[in-house]
């Protein structure tokens, strides 16, 4: 009974991770479409923007985190 309910969560927990992989799509994005300093506030928050579809506050806090100033 205990092998079930190990199988049941682990099934349980593999469905939860809907989210897609899709790595070093965001940092060739940038590159690709612009020739920006990543450590220029306004520059990193634009393609942020534009590449990974986010608002300026997430932007903001992830270029931040990044070391933009």
């Amino acid at each position: 009974m205990r092998l079930v309910a190990v199988i049941i969560f682990a099934f349980m927990t593999a469905a939860c991770d809907q989210e897609q992989d899709i790595t070093g799509s965001t940092s060739a994005c940038p590159m690709r479409n612009y020739s920006y300093n990543a450590r220029d506030m306004n520059q990193c928050v634009n393609a942020c923007k534009s590449c990974d579809r986010g608002t300026t506050v997430t932007c903001t806090t992830s270029c931040t985190l990044k070391g933009a100033r």
